[in-house]
Parts: structure tokens; sequence; C-alpha cells
């Protein structure tokens, strides 16, 4: 006997003990439970009360065994009486058994449809009134009338009382259920009243804002805000507070995170505010749009850059020729002018190539630390004597999934950017720190005049510089480039000191450099073998798993798995980026594994919500991926 089962037969035995009749009938007029009392006090055959059993086939037989007393048309009594039922109103009615006997009927309707029934004989209650009447002649009739009414009205609003009670339990699982249901939403839901003090919250700001209160009933929203996000977020809500909804986003100061808000007007001049945390939607949003910019971008100067080449090629070829003759010395110099402009419009195009070509991160396992460290070695080289360097690391040992080689240009461009800016004194200074599971913050600040009101605005586009003939303009494009593939953001600014350039990079936590667990998600039985000993001589052990649901299902099980390495399609309907997207929430470090070409749009869609693992691939790159320094 199973659990349900048992519980249902404890059920039925206290029923069983009521001295009334009891049944329950559903939304569609179907017997769910009576106790024994139902089927003895009608006479009733076992049919009629089994589950399932119908409320009309039972009428007709009360009103054919002449329960109800004669009936001219059997059908149209049953077809009234069921039309009736199926209104769920509330009732308390009294009448005469066909036997004599006196019966009371209360009905309640029950909250998913249908109602419960309790029949009470009340004969000898009636009986007792009217003996009362036979004996107090001394009572006025007046009296006696009025008792037998209060009498029946007292059972009436036992009756009503009953159903409030009812009622009111009902209302409570259900604010109950509900609130529980809110407070388990990855998202802020709260009222507040036209005095912007809040009547309602789910508790949940400070997931969606860190650092702001979780109890904020009672409070005016700016409190509960903080300044930063309230000025943000005021304007939207003095609309909603005249009655126009709207929906937007904004980045939140301390944190950095991205923020939609939604605010609904209720009638009575409050707002209802559904917030969440967007910055994971926005990294792979950015990510996505740097995709297909560098797609539109590699379209339009493919071929402009290939009949440039071309003459490039005949200028050389021409100034080769003039080199063999016989020029005079002035004539010479314009020749090797010629040949140094043609060399460096060959350097251009290929930068331009750099920046529109099928460039990928490769992202591998990286500590933060010994980046900084080399990246301090080479830039050390790259300086003049009288300019100093300070690289502050203030990452606390943090290893993240991060593409070292493109981070490592990045900085050198910025620093050579800063070199230039300072001349051949000053200092230049790269501090870098996390923001807890959302960024990577890296700063590069120098002394130098800092950006002018020009810069500010057009640095970032393709071919803005202020060096004249000496700079080309795509090295602060080609830093925004690699920012942007991987779901960043760059900013410009000037400090009293001079420049500021800040990388804002998707802090997306790195496997432990010891073994680990590993979900191998993977289709191919070959494959999966074939990887899963690749991991194993790592040092890692391994589950595996075959689509989507099997993953989830493992997830849940195990919450000591390290990390999910999953190829992009996968048995069934959902994708490899499907998982990523369903484990968002768990901060679980994913890797996809794919063997489509850069240019397809799934692959485009999965680098801009996790690292990606090129098929095929070997061991020593899958080693590079998950423990740098590892031996292959």
């Amino acid at each position: 006997m199973n659990g349900t089962q048992s519980q249902a037969d404890y059920t039925t035995a206290g029923l069983n003990l009521i001295a009334q009749a009891l049944s329950i009938y559903d939304s569609n007029l179907e017997l769910v439970v009576s106790n024994r009392p139902f089927q003895t006090m009608f006479n009733l055959p076992d049919a009629l009360v089994q589950r399932g059993a119908g409320f009309g086939d039972t009428l007709r037989f009360l009103a054919l065994s002449g329960e109800y007393g004669p009936v001219d048309d059997i059908d149209d009594f049953v077809r009234a009486k069921v039309e009736l039922a199926r209104a769920f109103e509330p009732h308390y009615t009294e009448r005469i058994r066909a036997n004599g006997r006196i019966l009371s009927v209360e009905g309640s309707p029950l909250p998913q449809g249908g109602w419960v029934s309790v029949y009470t004989d009340i004969t000898r209650t009636r009986r007792s009134e009217q003996l009362l009447r036979a004996r107090s002649e001394e009572l006025s009739d007046q009296v006696l009338a009025h008792s037998e009414e209060l009498s029946a009205t007292n059972r009436q609003l036992a009756s009503t009382i009953t159903t409030l009670e009812e009622t009111k339990r009902q209302l409570t699982e259900i604010e109950a259920r509900t609130r529980m249901t809110t407070e388990m939403m990855p998202a802020h839901i709260a009222h507040v009243g036209p005095d912007g003090i809040y009547t309602y919250s789910n508790r949940r700001l400070n997931s969606v804002i860190p650092g702001r209160p979780s109890a904020i009933t009672g409070m005016h929203i700016s409190d509960a805000l903080g300044p930063d996000a309230f000025s943000k977020i005021a304007p939207y809500l003095e609309a909603a507070f005249v009655g126009q909804s709207s929906v937007f986003e904004f980045t939140e100061g301390p944190s950095g995170l991205r923020i939609r808000v939604a605010f609904t007007p209720d009638t009575d001049g409050g707002v209802y505010i559904l917030s969440m945390d967007v910055t994971a939607e926005t990294q792979a949003r950015v990510a996505l749009q740097q995709t297909r910019r560098r797609t539109l971008a590699a379209q339009i100067t493919s071929g402009l850059a290939h009949d440039f080449s071309n003459l490039l090629t005949i200028i050389l070829g021409a100034q080769s020729r003039l080199d063999r003759l016989d020029l005079p010395d002035d004539a010479r110099a314009l020749s090797t002018l010629i040949r140094d402009a043609a060399k460096r419009g060959g350097r251009l195009l290929d930068r331009i190539a750099d920046m529109t070509g099928h460039r990928t991160l490769r992202p591998v396992a990286t500590d933060l630390p010994v980046l900084l460290d080399d990246f301090k070695l080479l830039a050390n080289s790259a300086l003049p004597q009288g300019l100093g360097l300070s690289v502050l690391d203030h990452t606390d040992g943090a290893r993240a999934l991060l593409d070292p080689g493109m981070l490592q240009d990045a900085l050198l461009n910025l620093l050579l950017n800063a070199r230039d800016a300072c001349g051949t004194s000053g200092q230049i200074t790269v501090s870098a720190h996390v923001v807890p599971d959302v960024w990577i913050v890296i700063t590069v600040g120098d002394t130098g005049p800092g950006f002018s009101k020009d810069a500010l605005v057009q640095a970032l586009d393709p071919f803005f510089t202020t060096k004249g003939g000496e700079g080309s303009g795509l090295g602060l494009p080609m830093v925004y480039d690699m920012v942007k593939l991987a779901g960043g953001d760059l900013q410009l600014s000037n400090t009293p000191t001079g420049a500021l350039v800040t990388l804002r990079l998707p802090f997306r936590p790195a496997p432990d450099s010891g073994g680990t667990l590993v979900l191998l998600v993977e289709d191919s039985d070959p494959i999966r073998a074939e990887i899963r000993d690749m991991l194993t001589d790592l040092g890692h052990s391994v589950i595996e798993a075959a689509s989507v649901d099997e993953a989830i299902a493992l997830t849940a099980d195990l919450p000591q798995i390290g990390l999910v390495l999953s190829d992009i399609n996968l048995n069934g309907v959902a994708t490899g980026l499907d998982l990523v997207t369903r484990l968002q929430d768990t901060q679980m470090p994913c890797v996809l594994m794919t063997a489509l070409a850069p240019s397809d749009p799934l692959y485009a869609q999965a680098a801009a919500s996790a690292p990606i693992l090129r098929k095929p691939f070997d061991r020593s790159q899958l080693a590079d991926l998950l423990a740098p320094g590892a031996t292959p």
C-alpha cells in the first residue's frame, strides 16, 4: 500500500465516525469521497458511493425511490437539480423526507470547484420543539414561534460561520503559497503606495541589488534602494504614479550589475514593481552584437582591402624599379618615402584584418595574479627609464576563464598609449579587482594630459587618432573589440592626474586547479569516451550525460560538481546553450564544445554565454583550459 492510498484510507475511516452523512463532489459533479452514513441514510447502492459516481445518477435513484415524494417528470427534476448544483453556491435548507424524518442539508463550495455537503437528521430536535410547544401553555404562540425561528436561524448561522471559517483557512493557505512562490523567484516583486512606502515585498531586493536590505515593508523606496539606484529610477517612478507603465534598465553603480525594472500602476495611485538582475543576459547580448558588427565590417572591408592591397603591390613594384635607376639623392629620398608609406599601408591592412576577421576568444583557466606578473615583465621592457609602472593586484588570487593572450595584447596596447601620453617621465598604474561573480575590473591610468573632449567621444572609433601621422587610430578600437567579444565594456575618463581606461570583463570562475568533478555532456558515445579518458588522465573525476535533462538532474543531485563540459548539439530539443542558461543561477562554471564554424549563428550565441572549446582538441588544449601549467 503506498502512502497516498494509506492516507486516503485513514481519511475515510475518520469520516465514517462522523454521525452526519457527508459527500464531496468535484467540479464535474462526480463523487470524490463520502462516508458510510451517507450510504445508509439514503440506502444507496454500492455503485453510487464509489469514487466517480455521477451526482445526476444519485439524484435519479433518490427520486425514483421516493426520497422527494411524488415527482411528475423525473428527467426535468434531475436536470433542474443538476443545474442548481452547478452554481456552487453555499446553502442551508431543511426538508421533510418521504419517511417523515426531518433533514437539514448544508452545502459549501470548494475553491477548486465542486462542493461538500453535510446531511443531519434533526427530527429529534424538531420534535423537542413541538413537545415544548404542547407542554408550555404559559408561553404565548408568539414566543414559541420566535423560539423556533431563532433555533432555525442559529442553525443557519452556524452553517454560515463554518463556511466563513473554511474560506478564511483557504485564503490563508493561498496567501502563504503565493508568498512562498514569490520569495522563491529570482526577482524582486513589490508594491509601493502613492507615498512611496513599500506595502509589500517578497524580500528579494538584496538578491537583485547586493548590500540593500531585504525587510523593506514600511520603508520609503528611496531609503530601501539607496541614492544611486533611486536617482536612476526616480523619473520612471514619478511617471508610474500618474498612470504610465514602463520597462527600463539601469546599471547599479557599486556592483556594476545591470538591472531591469517594470513599473505597473494600480488603480489607487500605487505602483507594482518587478526588478531582476539581467547582467549575464546583457553580457551575452553585447558579445553577440559585437560578433554581428565584426561580421558586417568584414563583409564591407574585405573587397576594399583586396583592391587596396593590389594598389600597394603596384606601388611597391614601381618603387622597386625606381630604386634600380640612377636617381639623384633627393629623388631617391622620395622613393624611400614611397616605399615606407606603402609598407605602412600594408601594416594597416593587417590590423584591419585582425579587427574584422574571424578572431575568436580562446579562454583558458587563468590565474589573474600570474597574468598580471607576466604583464609587468613585458611592460617594463617597453617603458623608458624615467616612466614608472605600478601593477596593483586586488583579485585575491582569483582564477577565471579568460583568453590571456588577447587580454595581455589589450593591456599592452593601453600601456603604449599611456607611455606616449606621458612622454619620458610620469607614472602608469594598472589595477585589477573582482566584483564577486560578476566582473573582472582592470583600470589603466597615467599622469599624462588626459583625454581631450573629442577623444572622450571618438577615441573608440576606428582611425581616430591624436598622434597625427604617427598613429593608426586602431589601438583603442582593437581593445574595445576584445572587451565586447567577451561580453564586457570599456570606459574612458579623466582623473585629476591624467587619463583612465576601465575594462570590465565578465567573471567566469575557473574550476579548481586540482582534480575536480566534471559533468561531461556529450551524445556521441565514442567522443564521450575519448574526452572522459582525457579528463581522467588529467586527474579529474567524471560523470556523464547525453542530454540537457540528464545533466540538470545530475547537477541537482550532485552539488559537488565543479565544471560542466558540454557539447552544443545534444540529444533532444535542448542544446548546450539551453543547459548554460538553466544553470546560470547556480554560478557553476560551464564550457561548451563544438565543431560548428565561427560563422554559424548558434556558435555566436554560444560564445556570448560561455567559453568555447573548438573540436577537434587534444589533451594539452583541454589541460590548458582546465588547469594552466598542467603537463600535457
